[in-house]
């Protein structure tokens, strides 16, 4: 397991052109107060995650969680990524079932993706999703991920880095909410 975790932040890391200065690595217990300050600054920027959890810690760590890698600039966490075991009903491991005729099993979803304001520009977010598919490629699943139709920057992002479009739908939220999100597999390797 050390091999895969050694892969990832490999992957992920590196000191030329606007990532200078960025590193990423697995998260540890001891920085999820620094990812919650940083979700912080997120949310109150760009209002993302879209309804604030009442514990933003815990959100971080669902159920189903496989590994989570922070982004540090210049030695503070400025990002945050998870990979998910895919569960029954989501509608990424379905699109991409559909279009593959895979299992859904067969796939893990990257989550909880956030890079703070002070830090974008320096391919932190990239970087943090390098290590994520890293990692689920080397369990053997496919990365999968989905977006609020509205994020418009997720939305450039994951088109710049050579995601695959699998389709749209509705997900209806435990608050009662239904939003419209668009699903992303990860580029061929």
């Amino acid at each position: 397991m050390a091999d895969l975790e050694e892969r990832a932040d490999v992957v992920a890391s590196g000191s030329r052109g606007t990532g200078a200065g960025v590193g990423v690595r697995r998260r540890r217990a001891a920085d999820l107060a620094d990812c919650v300050r940083a979700l912080g600054d997120v949310h109150s920027t760009d209002g993302y995650p879209a309804e604030w959890p009442d514990r933003p810690a815990a959100w971080l760590t669902p159920d189903g969680l496989l590994a989570a890698w922070v982004a540090e600039v210049d030695g503070r966490v400025a990002g945050h990524v998870g990979l998910l075991r895919s569960g029954p009903g989501e509608l990424a491991p379905e699109l991409w079932s559909r279009r593959t005729e895979g299992r859904p099993e067969l796939t893990a979803v990257i989550g909880r993706l956030y890079v703070a304001p002070a830090a974008r520009g320096r391919e932190a977010g990239a970087r943090l999703l390098a290590g994520a598919v890293a990692h689920a490629r080397a369990l053997g699943l496919q990365p999968v991920l989905d977006v609020l139709a509205t994020d418009t920057a997720a939305l450039a992002l994951y088109r710049r880095l050579g995601w695959t479009a699998l389709g749209s739908g509705e997900q209806r939220w435990a608050s009662g909410r239904t939003v419209v999100v668009h699903c992303f597999a990860a580029p061929r390797e």
